[in-house]
Protein backbone atom coordinates (compact mmCIF):
# COMPACT_ATOMS: atom_id res chain seq x y z
CA UNK A 1 0.00 0.00 0.00
CA UNK A 2 2.95 2.35 0.53
CA UNK A 3 6.65 2.49 -0.33
CA UNK A 4 9.62 4.49 0.88
CA UNK A 5 9.94 7.68 -1.07
CA UNK A 6 13.10 8.34 -3.09
CA UNK A 7 15.76 10.41 -1.40
CA UNK A 8 14.98 14.01 -2.33
CA UNK A 9 18.47 15.36 -1.79
CA UNK A 10 20.09 17.38 0.92
CA UNK A 11 18.35 20.53 -0.22
CA UNK A 12 15.14 19.26 1.41
CA UNK A 13 16.77 18.59 4.75
CA UNK A 14 15.65 20.81 7.62
CA UNK A 15 17.64 21.35 10.77
CA UNK A 16 21.25 20.39 11.45
CA UNK A 17 22.76 17.33 9.86
CA UNK A 18 22.99 14.37 12.22
CA UNK A 19 26.41 12.99 13.11
CA UNK A 20 27.29 9.33 12.97
CA UNK A 21 26.39 8.58 16.62
CA UNK A 22 23.04 10.32 16.30
CA UNK A 23 22.30 8.31 13.16
CA UNK A 24 23.19 5.04 14.86
CA UNK A 25 21.08 5.85 17.90
CA UNK A 26 18.13 6.84 15.70
CA UNK A 27 18.43 3.65 13.66
CA UNK A 28 18.53 1.58 16.86
CA UNK A 29 15.48 3.30 18.29
CA UNK A 30 13.53 3.02 15.05
CA UNK A 31 14.57 -0.62 14.73
CA UNK A 32 13.20 -1.32 18.19
CA UNK A 33 9.99 0.47 17.22
CA UNK A 34 9.80 -1.73 14.13
CA UNK A 35 10.12 -4.93 16.18
CA UNK A 36 7.54 -3.76 18.72
CA UNK A 37 5.06 -2.78 16.03
CA UNK A 38 5.55 -6.04 14.17
CA UNK A 39 5.02 -8.03 17.37
CA UNK A 40 1.86 -6.08 18.14
CA UNK A 41 0.46 -6.49 14.65
CA UNK A 42 1.12 -10.23 14.68
CA UNK A 43 -0.52 -10.52 18.12
CA UNK A 44 -3.54 -8.58 16.83
CA UNK A 45 -3.65 -10.85 13.80
CA UNK A 46 -3.74 -13.93 16.05
CA UNK A 47 -6.05 -12.47 18.72
CA UNK A 48 -8.99 -14.77 19.50
CA UNK A 49 -11.35 -11.82 19.44
CA UNK A 50 -10.27 -10.88 15.94
CA UNK A 51 -10.83 -14.41 14.66
CA UNK A 52 -14.29 -14.43 16.23
CA UNK A 53 -15.14 -11.08 14.68
CA UNK A 54 -14.03 -12.29 11.26
CA UNK A 55 -16.20 -15.42 11.49
CA UNK A 56 -19.31 -13.97 13.12
CA UNK A 57 -22.45 -12.66 11.48
CA UNK A 58 -22.33 -9.20 13.01
CA UNK A 59 -25.08 -6.62 13.34
CA UNK A 60 -25.58 -3.12 14.69
CA UNK A 61 -22.76 -1.22 16.37
CA UNK A 62 -20.34 -4.11 16.16
CA UNK A 63 -20.81 -4.53 12.42
CA UNK A 64 -20.01 -0.86 11.79
CA UNK A 65 -17.06 -0.70 14.16
CA UNK A 66 -15.55 -3.94 12.92
CA UNK A 67 -15.78 -2.74 9.31
CA UNK A 68 -13.88 0.36 10.38
CA UNK A 69 -11.38 -1.71 12.36
CA UNK A 70 -10.75 -4.00 9.37
CA UNK A 71 -9.92 -0.97 7.23
CA UNK A 72 -7.63 0.31 9.98
CA UNK A 73 -5.83 -3.03 10.25
CA UNK A 74 -5.37 -3.18 6.50
CA UNK A 75 -4.02 0.38 6.54
CA UNK A 76 -1.77 -0.52 9.46
CA UNK A 77 -0.05 -3.24 7.48
CA UNK A 78 0.41 -0.82 4.59
CA UNK A 79 1.94 1.74 6.92
CA UNK A 80 4.14 -0.91 8.47
CA UNK A 81 5.44 -2.06 5.10
CA UNK A 82 6.25 1.54 4.16
CA UNK A 83 7.93 2.06 7.51
CA UNK A 84 9.98 -1.14 7.12
CA UNK A 85 11.00 -0.20 3.58
CA UNK A 86 12.08 3.29 4.69
CA UNK A 87 14.04 1.85 7.62
CA UNK A 88 15.74 -0.71 5.34
CA UNK A 89 16.66 2.05 2.87
CA UNK A 90 18.21 4.11 5.68
CA UNK A 91 20.14 1.07 6.89
CA UNK A 92 21.49 0.47 3.39
CA UNK A 93 22.77 4.04 3.22
CA UNK A 94 24.38 3.65 6.64
CA UNK A 95 26.00 0.36 5.62
CA UNK A 96 27.87 1.88 2.67
CA UNK A 97 30.75 3.16 4.77
CA UNK A 98 31.91 2.73 8.33
CA UNK A 99 32.58 6.46 8.54
CA UNK A 100 29.86 8.13 6.45
CA UNK A 101 30.70 11.41 4.77
CA UNK A 102 28.85 14.71 4.86
CA UNK A 103 26.64 13.82 1.88
CA UNK A 104 25.68 10.45 3.37
CA UNK A 105 24.92 11.99 6.77
CA UNK A 106 22.71 14.57 5.09
CA UNK A 107 20.88 11.81 3.23
CA UNK A 108 20.46 9.82 6.44
CA UNK A 109 19.21 12.90 8.27
CA UNK A 110 16.58 13.44 5.60
CA UNK A 111 15.51 9.80 5.67
CA UNK A 112 15.37 9.59 9.46
CA UNK A 113 13.94 13.02 10.29
CA UNK A 114 12.40 14.36 7.11
CA UNK A 115 9.11 13.52 5.41
CA UNK A 116 10.74 10.77 3.46
CA UNK A 117 7.96 8.15 3.56
CA UNK A 118 5.23 8.45 0.96
CA UNK A 119 2.07 6.39 1.54
CA UNK A 120 -0.75 6.17 -0.99
CA UNK A 121 -4.39 6.47 0.16
CA UNK A 122 -3.25 7.29 3.67
CA UNK A 123 -6.41 8.95 4.98
CA UNK A 124 -7.73 7.41 8.19
CA UNK A 125 -10.60 4.94 7.68
CA UNK A 126 -13.19 7.16 9.30
CA UNK A 127 -11.49 10.47 8.71
CA UNK A 128 -11.55 12.92 5.81
CA UNK A 129 -10.86 11.34 2.45
CA UNK A 130 -8.51 12.91 -0.07
CA UNK A 131 -10.23 15.60 -2.11
CA UNK A 132 -9.35 15.68 -5.79
CA UNK A 133 -6.41 14.27 -7.75
CA UNK A 134 -3.79 16.22 -5.80
CA UNK A 135 -4.29 14.17 -2.60
CA UNK A 136 -3.58 10.59 -3.73
CA UNK A 137 -0.71 10.15 -1.27
CA UNK A 138 0.68 11.58 1.94
CA UNK A 139 4.20 12.04 3.25
CA UNK A 140 5.32 11.23 6.79
CA UNK A 141 8.41 11.28 8.89
CA UNK A 142 9.20 7.94 10.46
CA UNK A 143 8.19 9.35 13.87
CA UNK A 144 4.86 10.61 12.48
CA UNK A 145 4.22 7.23 10.88
CA UNK A 146 4.82 5.49 14.22
CA UNK A 147 2.35 7.86 15.89
CA UNK A 148 -0.27 7.22 13.21
CA UNK A 149 0.21 3.44 13.49
CA UNK A 150 -0.11 3.60 17.28
CA UNK A 151 -3.40 5.49 16.97
CA UNK A 152 -4.85 3.04 14.47
CA UNK A 153 -3.59 0.08 16.46
CA UNK A 154 -5.14 1.34 19.71
CA UNK A 155 -8.54 1.91 18.06
CA UNK A 156 -8.48 -1.48 16.34
CA UNK A 157 -7.32 -3.29 19.47
CA UNK A 158 -10.04 -1.58 21.50
CA UNK A 159 -12.70 -2.99 19.17
CA UNK A 160 -11.20 -6.48 19.27
CA UNK A 161 -10.59 -6.56 23.03
CA UNK A 162 -14.01 -5.11 23.84
CA UNK A 163 -15.85 -7.64 21.69
CA UNK A 164 -13.77 -10.47 23.11
CA UNK A 165 -14.46 -9.33 26.68
CA UNK A 166 -18.22 -9.33 26.11
CA UNK A 167 -18.11 -12.70 24.37
CA UNK A 168 -15.98 -14.14 27.17
CA UNK A 169 -18.31 -12.89 29.90
CA UNK A 170 -21.94 -12.78 28.86
CA UNK A 171 -22.70 -15.86 26.70
CA UNK A 172 -21.24 -18.23 29.31
CA UNK A 173 -23.26 -16.57 32.09
CA UNK A 174 -26.39 -16.64 29.94
CA UNK A 175 -25.85 -20.35 29.26
CA UNK A 176 -25.50 -21.08 32.98
CA UNK A 177 -28.65 -19.10 33.70
CA UNK A 178 -30.44 -20.93 30.90
CA UNK A 179 -29.45 -24.26 32.47
CA UNK A 180 -30.89 -23.06 35.79
CA UNK A 181 -33.99 -21.93 33.92
CA UNK A 182 -34.44 -25.42 32.44
CA UNK A 183 -34.19 -27.01 35.89
CA UNK A 184 -36.71 -24.53 37.27
CA UNK A 185 -39.10 -25.18 34.37
CA UNK A 186 -38.87 -28.92 35.04
CA UNK A 187 -39.70 -28.38 38.71
CA UNK A 188 -42.52 -26.03 37.77
CA UNK A 189 -44.12 -28.61 35.48
CA UNK A 190 -43.89 -31.23 38.23
CA UNK A 191 -46.10 -29.11 40.48
CA UNK A 192 -48.49 -27.95 37.76
CA UNK A 193 -47.03 -24.47 37.21
CA UNK A 194 -47.54 -23.91 33.48
CA UNK A 195 -47.91 -20.90 31.19
CA UNK A 196 -51.48 -19.68 31.06
CA UNK A 197 -52.36 -21.46 34.31
CA UNK A 198 -50.10 -19.76 36.85
CA UNK A 199 -48.30 -16.36 36.89
CA UNK A 200 -44.96 -18.03 37.58
CA UNK A 201 -45.44 -20.19 34.47
CA UNK A 202 -45.95 -17.02 32.42
CA UNK A 203 -42.84 -15.50 34.03
CA UNK A 204 -40.74 -18.53 33.09
CA UNK A 205 -41.95 -18.26 29.50
CA UNK A 206 -41.04 -14.56 29.43
CA UNK A 207 -37.57 -15.21 30.91
CA UNK A 208 -36.97 -17.96 28.33
CA UNK A 209 -37.75 -15.60 25.45
CA UNK A 210 -35.60 -12.86 27.00
CA UNK A 211 -32.54 -15.09 27.45
CA UNK A 212 -32.86 -16.47 23.93
CA UNK A 213 -33.06 -12.98 22.44
CA UNK A 214 -30.31 -11.66 24.72
CA UNK A 215 -27.85 -14.39 23.76
CA UNK A 216 -28.48 -13.90 20.04
CA UNK A 217 -27.94 -10.15 20.37
CA UNK A 218 -24.78 -10.57 22.46
CA UNK A 219 -23.30 -12.94 19.90
CA UNK A 220 -24.11 -10.75 16.89
CA UNK A 221 -23.56 -7.31 18.45
CA UNK A 222 -21.27 -7.60 21.50
CA UNK A 223 -20.20 -3.94 21.43
CA UNK A 224 -23.80 -2.92 22.15
CA UNK A 225 -23.30 -4.57 25.55
CA UNK A 226 -20.19 -2.65 26.57
CA UNK A 227 -20.10 0.06 29.21
CA UNK A 228 -16.97 2.24 28.81
CA UNK A 229 -15.04 3.23 31.89
CA UNK A 230 -15.91 6.62 33.34
CA UNK A 231 -13.44 9.33 32.41
CA UNK A 232 -10.94 9.13 29.60
CA UNK A 233 -8.67 6.14 29.47
CA UNK A 234 -6.15 5.43 26.74
CA UNK A 235 -6.04 1.72 27.55
CA UNK A 236 -7.86 -0.43 24.95
CA UNK A 237 -10.90 -2.21 26.32
CA UNK A 238 -11.37 0.16 29.25
CA UNK A 239 -14.76 -0.59 30.79
CA UNK A 240 -16.88 -3.64 31.51
CA UNK A 241 -19.68 -5.70 29.93
CA UNK A 242 -23.16 -4.25 30.41
CA UNK A 243 -25.06 -6.96 32.33
CA UNK A 244 -28.22 -5.00 33.13
CA UNK A 245 -30.57 -7.15 31.05
CA UNK A 246 -28.90 -10.34 32.26
CA UNK A 247 -29.17 -9.19 35.88
CA UNK A 248 -32.89 -8.43 35.49
CA UNK A 249 -33.50 -11.90 34.05
CA UNK A 250 -31.48 -13.51 36.85
CA UNK A 251 -33.48 -11.66 39.52
CA UNK A 252 -36.76 -12.57 37.85
CA UNK A 253 -35.73 -16.24 37.71
CA UNK A 254 -34.74 -16.14 41.37
CA UNK A 255 -38.18 -14.80 42.29
CA UNK A 256 -39.85 -17.57 40.29
CA UNK A 257 -37.55 -20.19 41.81
CA UNK A 258 -38.56 -19.10 45.32
CA UNK A 259 -42.21 -19.30 44.30
CA UNK A 260 -41.71 -22.82 42.95
CA UNK A 261 -39.91 -23.84 46.13
CA UNK A 262 -42.85 -22.53 48.12
CA UNK A 263 -45.19 -24.65 46.02
CA UNK A 264 -42.93 -27.68 46.53
CA UNK A 265 -43.01 -27.02 50.25
CA UNK A 266 -46.79 -26.99 50.07
CA UNK A 267 -46.70 -30.43 48.46
CA UNK A 268 -44.61 -31.73 51.34
CA UNK A 269 -46.54 -30.30 54.30
CA UNK A 270 -49.99 -29.60 52.85
CA UNK A 271 -51.68 -32.41 54.82
CA UNK A 272 -50.48 -31.19 58.21
CA UNK A 273 -51.34 -27.61 57.32
CA UNK A 274 -54.85 -28.58 56.24
CA UNK A 275 -55.30 -30.45 59.52
CA UNK A 276 -54.25 -27.34 61.43
CA UNK A 277 -56.71 -25.17 59.48
CA UNK A 278 -59.53 -27.65 60.20
CA UNK A 279 -58.61 -27.62 63.89
CA UNK A 280 -58.65 -23.82 64.07
CA UNK A 281 -62.00 -23.62 62.31
CA UNK A 282 -63.40 -26.31 64.61
CA UNK A 283 -62.31 -24.30 67.64
CA UNK A 284 -63.90 -21.21 66.14
CA UNK A 285 -67.16 -23.12 65.57
CA UNK A 286 -67.18 -24.40 69.18
CA UNK A 287 -66.52 -20.91 70.47
CA UNK A 288 -69.43 -19.53 68.46
CA UNK A 289 -71.69 -22.31 69.82
CA UNK A 290 -70.58 -21.35 73.34
CA UNK A 291 -71.22 -17.68 72.56
CA UNK A 292 -74.77 -18.42 71.33
CA UNK A 293 -75.51 -20.48 74.47
CA UNK A 294 -74.08 -17.72 76.65
CA UNK A 295 -76.22 -15.14 74.89
CA UNK A 296 -79.34 -17.10 75.72
CA UNK A 297 -78.24 -17.32 79.34
CA UNK A 298 -77.54 -13.58 79.49
CA UNK A 299 -80.90 -12.70 77.97
CA UNK A 300 -82.58 -14.91 80.61
CA UNK A 301 -80.59 -13.65 83.62
CA UNK A 302 -79.79 -10.03 82.83
CA UNK A 303 -82.44 -7.37 82.25
CA UNK A 304 -82.13 -3.98 80.58
CA UNK A 305 -78.83 -4.91 78.89
CA UNK A 306 -77.87 -4.83 75.21
CA UNK A 307 -76.47 -8.21 74.19
CA UNK A 308 -74.80 -8.38 70.73
CA UNK A 309 -75.95 -10.98 68.24
CA UNK A 310 -73.72 -13.98 67.46
CA UNK A 311 -73.01 -14.80 63.83
CA UNK A 312 -73.31 -18.24 62.34
CA UNK A 313 -70.43 -20.59 61.42
CA UNK A 314 -68.03 -19.46 58.62
CA UNK A 315 -69.66 -21.40 55.78
CA UNK A 316 -67.51 -19.79 53.07
CA UNK A 317 -64.31 -20.77 54.84
CA UNK A 318 -65.47 -24.37 55.15
CA UNK A 319 -66.26 -24.43 51.43
CA UNK A 320 -62.81 -23.08 50.58
CA UNK A 321 -61.25 -25.64 52.90
CA UNK A 322 -63.08 -28.36 50.99
CA UNK A 323 -61.76 -26.89 47.72
CA UNK A 324 -58.22 -26.95 49.15
CA UNK A 325 -58.63 -30.63 50.01
CA UNK A 326 -59.72 -31.28 46.40
CA UNK A 327 -56.66 -29.46 45.06
CA UNK A 328 -54.45 -31.64 47.23
CA UNK A 329 -56.25 -34.79 46.15
CA UNK A 330 -55.66 -33.95 42.47
CA UNK A 331 -52.06 -32.68 43.03
CA UNK A 332 -52.91 -29.14 41.94
CA UNK A 333 -50.17 -27.72 44.14
CA UNK A 334 -49.92 -24.38 42.32
CA UNK A 335 -53.59 -23.74 43.13
CA UNK A 336 -53.35 -25.09 46.66
CA UNK A 337 -50.35 -22.93 47.63
CA UNK A 338 -51.99 -19.46 47.60
CA UNK A 339 -55.35 -20.83 48.83
CA UNK A 340 -53.75 -22.57 51.80
CA UNK A 341 -51.86 -19.45 52.81
CA UNK A 342 -55.03 -17.33 52.82
CA UNK A 343 -57.02 -20.07 54.63
CA UNK A 344 -54.46 -20.20 57.44
CA UNK A 345 -54.69 -16.47 58.04
CA UNK A 346 -58.47 -16.29 57.70
CA UNK A 347 -58.99 -19.27 60.03
CA UNK A 348 -56.94 -17.53 62.72
CA UNK A 349 -58.95 -14.33 62.13
CA UNK A 350 -62.20 -16.31 62.46
CA UNK A 351 -61.12 -17.86 65.77
CA UNK A 352 -60.19 -14.42 67.10
CA UNK A 353 -63.57 -13.03 66.00
CA UNK A 354 -65.39 -15.92 67.73
CA UNK A 355 -63.49 -15.31 70.95
CA UNK A 356 -64.25 -11.59 70.80
CA UNK A 357 -67.94 -12.41 70.26
CA UNK A 358 -67.98 -14.70 73.32
CA UNK A 359 -66.29 -11.99 75.39
CA UNK A 360 -68.81 -9.36 74.27
CA UNK A 361 -71.81 -11.64 74.93
CA UNK A 362 -70.68 -12.65 78.43
CA UNK A 363 -69.71 -9.12 79.50
CA UNK A 364 -72.96 -8.56 81.51
CA UNK A 365 -72.37 -11.79 83.44
CA UNK A 366 -68.84 -10.60 84.18
CA UNK A 367 -70.21 -7.28 85.45
CA UNK A 368 -72.72 -9.10 87.67
CA UNK A 369 -69.96 -11.33 89.06
CA UNK A 370 -67.81 -8.28 89.80
CA UNK A 371 -70.69 -6.57 91.67
CA UNK A 372 -71.37 -9.74 93.70
CA UNK A 373 -67.73 -9.96 94.67
CA UNK A 374 -67.57 -6.31 95.64
CA UNK A 375 -70.75 -6.60 97.77
CA UNK A 376 -69.45 -9.64 99.67
CA UNK A 377 -66.06 -8.01 100.19
CA UNK A 378 -67.62 -4.96 101.87
CA UNK A 379 -69.86 -7.17 104.01
CA UNK A 380 -66.81 -9.06 105.27
CA UNK A 381 -65.06 -5.77 106.01
CA UNK A 382 -67.87 -4.35 108.14
CA UNK A 383 -68.17 -7.70 109.94
CA UNK A 384 -64.50 -7.52 110.93
CA UNK A 385 -65.19 -4.14 112.52
CA UNK A 386 -68.23 -5.40 114.43
CA UNK A 387 -70.85 -3.65 112.31
CA UNK A 388 -72.55 -6.74 110.89
CA UNK A 389 -75.71 -6.11 112.96
CA UNK A 390 -76.12 -2.49 111.91
CA UNK A 391 -79.79 -2.25 110.73
CA UNK A 392 -79.09 0.18 107.89
CA UNK A 393 -76.26 -1.95 106.57
CA UNK A 394 -78.35 -5.11 106.86
CA UNK A 395 -81.19 -3.50 104.94
CA UNK A 396 -79.00 -2.14 102.16
CA UNK A 397 -77.06 -5.40 101.88
CA UNK A 398 -80.24 -7.44 101.57
CA UNK A 399 -81.58 -5.06 98.91
CA UNK A 400 -78.40 -5.28 96.81
CA UNK A 401 -78.12 -9.04 97.24
CA UNK A 402 -81.71 -9.63 96.22
CA UNK A 403 -81.15 -7.64 93.03
CA UNK A 404 -77.89 -9.44 92.15
CA UNK A 405 -79.15 -12.96 92.88
CA UNK A 406 -82.54 -12.62 91.20
CA UNK A 407 -83.34 -13.26 87.54
CA UNK A 408 -83.55 -11.31 85.41
CA UNK A 409 -81.05 -9.00 87.08
CA UNK A 410 -81.25 -5.27 86.43
CA UNK A 411 -77.55 -4.45 86.39
CA UNK A 412 -78.01 -0.70 86.57
CA UNK A 413 -80.30 -0.85 89.61
CA UNK A 414 -78.10 -3.51 91.23
CA UNK A 415 -75.00 -1.39 90.75
CA UNK A 416 -76.72 1.56 92.42
CA UNK A 417 -77.75 -0.67 95.32
CA UNK A 418 -74.16 -1.87 95.75
CA UNK A 419 -72.92 1.73 95.69
CA UNK A 420 -75.48 2.69 98.36
CA UNK A 421 -74.33 -0.19 100.56
CA UNK A 422 -70.69 0.84 100.03
CA UNK A 423 -71.53 4.42 101.03
CA UNK A 424 -73.39 3.37 104.17
CA UNK A 425 -70.56 1.03 105.15
CA UNK A 426 -67.98 3.78 104.68
CA UNK A 427 -69.98 6.19 106.88
CA UNK A 428 -70.46 3.58 109.58
CA UNK A 429 -66.76 2.75 109.63
CA UNK A 430 -65.84 6.44 109.81
CA UNK A 431 -68.26 7.05 112.68
CA UNK A 432 -66.86 4.06 114.59
CA UNK A 433 -63.30 5.29 114.13
CA UNK A 434 -64.18 8.71 115.54
CA UNK A 435 -65.93 7.14 118.52
CA UNK A 436 -62.84 5.08 119.32
CA UNK A 437 -60.56 8.10 119.32
CA UNK A 438 -59.45 9.20 122.87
Amino acid sequence: MGVAGPFPGSAGTTGPVMDRDEVDRALGRLGAEHEAIETSLLALQDHAGRRLLEGAELTGVTKDRWASAERSISLLWGYFEAYAAALDAAREVRARRRWPGREELAELTERLRGRSVTVADSAAPDGPQPAGPDRLSEQFTLEELVTRMNELYAASLDTVVTADSVWSALPARIDLLSAELRRTRSLARSVGVRPGEHPSGDDLESITHELTALRAQVVSDPLAFWRPASGRSSAPGGGRPDTERYDRAALALEDVRREIEAVLQVRQDSESRLVRVRDVLSRADRTLVEARAARGEVLAKIAASEVPAVSGPPTALHERLAAAAEYRRHSQWHRLSPLLESLEQEAEDELLRARESLTAVTAPLAVRAELRGRLDAYRAKVARHGLAEDPLLIERYDTARRMLWSAPCDLRAAEQAVLRYQGAAAQALAHRNRAEEP
